[in-house]
């Protein structure tokens, strides 16, 4: 014969989740994801690139320079000034040593400008520096 009372009280233990292990996964993931993420620094400019048949599509640029048509120098989103590239490039070298630079350069900017700025960059021990432009149109 089947005990009621023993069934009932067997069922009325309700079974929890517990929650613990799927926050720990949680926090890992989120961990995992911050860690991984590249943070992309903007020039902070709106610039109008110069058209080049050979551009090629460059994977990493991990520091952007940006001179604008009035030759105006932006670094992170800042207006900075010729003379304090170098200092600002050793800075960003030393956080990252294989970082690349890649001077966005409006196409009506000063070539003068856009020397000094690559000459600072050389100094700074950069040892990949390039310009920024776009594939001209009728190239493939």
């Amino acid at each position: 014969m089947i005990n009621v009372r023993r069934s009932l009280r067997r069922s009325s233990k309700t079974e929890g989740i517990n929650m613990a292990p799927l926050i720990d996964m949680v926090f890992i993931l989120l961990i995992f994801f911050m860690v991984t993420t590249s943070f992309v620094k903007e020039t902070g400019i709106d610039v109008q690139r110069p058209t080049a048949s050979t551009a090629t599509l460059k994977e990493k640029g991990n520091i952007l320079i940006g001179v604008d048509a009035n030759g105006h120098v932006f670094l992170e989103r800042k207006q900075i000034d010729v003379r304090s590239v170098r200092a600002h490039i050793e800075r960003c070298l030393a956080e990252n040593p294989e970082g690349a630079v890649v001077i966005v350069a409006d196409k009506a900017s000063r070539t003068g400008v856009v020397i000094q700025v690559i000459d600072q960059c050389r100094l700074a021990g950069a040892r990949n520096v390039s310009m920024a432009a776009s594939k001209s149109a009728g190239e493939s």
